[in-house]
């Protein structure tokens, strides 16, 4: 018999790391934990957002950044929104054209060899287009408030590219990137996969970066609801992630991954060639046409690394970037505003009924380690990922509120 005797209705967006709610509906294990669920698939975040915030939708795989905006009033639907479940780390890459990726090898062929590859050989083609006097690279996101946003937004400005003066950002549905990418629409993307697969899978182009390359296990997407359905449902809420839980465990066991992009793949899903989604849940990513795969074992994880966790210190780095960038104003209280919205201590009521050990810090350091690091507790030791960023330069929470706020002054 269902929870409250609600059909819950959950909505996503197809891409790989969909994979949580849809293998939690095809193994069962929303249905044994006496949760009637049905998916529904959204072409655009921005129908997720909406669907969500009206009640249409009880809750739904959403990008890292979408409940802080929704809550911190970033969205025209404002609506209080929280996340009690991180459901994947990592999984997105930048790509360009074929066009871009010539014009870039003209410049420097030996620097696009490198990994991770820097953003210095596309800001060379930036000065070099402006004073050629040729219109600005258009470069194409998911959504303003994702982490796609954000972590090209850092590489970028890495190599001293401002994205807002130097390129022009569209934002552009993740299933929609490949066509304009082919069409010339668009110059480059920053998308989850399968799509930059696809497009070097078609010879239409070339990654560059894998986000994971950017920010070694990053957060990605959240399972999220208002805040207003989960004080209805904290039960309901409450199981909904124990079975999510069980469906990261299982996606995180090396032999289901295989499973997994067939069951993907299929019409109500991704509807894509399970091959292309093996690229990165197998995690041997292909670069180029042509090229060996590459070792990328943590393209996407699901639940190792206490990833499931959602940490505070990864929703202060969003917040951060909101307001470098000049989205959220540099007076606002990170360290609050990312409590308000991540929820840890939901996260943990669902784990101890299932008898799963979880780090009792809500923070960790970010930045800091450049392989897998143990995180020691008296009761426990649990392996960590390593996080750090391309550049090197670990994230300070301390800091971070003083540095940013001259940052966004100087945008406005």
């Amino acid at each position: 018999m269902n929870i409250d005797g609600l059909k819950l209705k959950l909505g996503f967006v197809p891409l790989n790391d969909c994979a949580p709610l849809v293998i939690a509906l095809e193994k069962g294990f929303f249905r044994n934990h006496g949760l009637d669920v049905s998916l529904v698939k959204e072409a655009s975040w921005a129908n997720i957002r909406d669907k969500v915030s009206v009640g249409m939708l009880d809750g739904a795989q959403m990008l890292a950044g979408m409940p802080l905006a929704a809550t911190l009033g970033m969205e025209a639907m404002g609506q209080a929104m929280i996340t009690g479940f991180t459901m994947s780390l990592n999984g997105n890459a930048v790509t360009v054209s074929n066009a871009l990726y010539a014009r870039l090898q003209q410049l420097d062929a030996e620097a696009l060899a490198v990994r991770p590859l820097s953003a210095t050989t596309l800001h060379r083609l930036v000065v070099q287009d402006k004073a050629d006097g040729r219109p600005p690279l258009r470069a194409a996101i998911v959504y303003p408030s994702s982490t796609h946003n954000y972590l090209l937004r850092y590489w970028l400005a890495s190599s001293g590219i401002d994205p807002d003066r130097d390129m022009e950002l569209v934002v552009v549905p993740p299933p929609h990137m490949t066509g304009q990418l082919r069409d010339g629409r668009i110059d480059m993307c920053c998308v989850g996969e399968p799509w930059n697969t696809r497009a070097v899978a078609e010879g239409i182009g070339h990654v560059l970066i894998a986000s994971y390359e950017i920010w070694n296990n990053h957060p990605e997407k959240v399972f999220a609801v208002t805040r207003q359905w989960s004080h209805r449902h904290p039960e309901v809420h409450r199981t909904l992630i124990m079975a999510l839980l069980e469906a990261t465990r299982w996606l995180d066991v090396p032999e289901n991954r295989r499973e997994a992009s067939e069951i993907l793949s299929r019409r109500a899903y991704l509807n894509v060639d399970a091959r292309l989604l093996r690229n990165g849940l197998e995690g041997a990513f292909r670069y180029s046409l042509g090229d060996e795969p590459a070792a990328l074992p943590d393209f996407h994880v699901f639940h190792r690394y206490a990833a499931n966790l959602p940490w505070l210190s990864h929703a202060e780095w969003i917040v951060t970037q909101m307001i470098r960038w000049g989205q959220l104003p540099s007076t606002l209280d990170v360290k609050e505003a990312a409590a308000e919205v991540f929820r840890p201590d939901i996260y943990r009521e669902a784990a101890s009924a299932m008898g799963i050990a979880t780090p009792p810090e809500n923070i960790k350091p970010e930045g800091a380690h450049t392989q897998n690091w143990l995180l020691t507790t008296p009761s426990d030791t649990f392996t960590m990922g390593a996080d750090c960023f391309f550049d090197r330069g670990p994230f300070d929470r301390e800091r971070s509120n003083t540095c940013l706020a001259g940052l966004a002054q100087q945008k406005q």
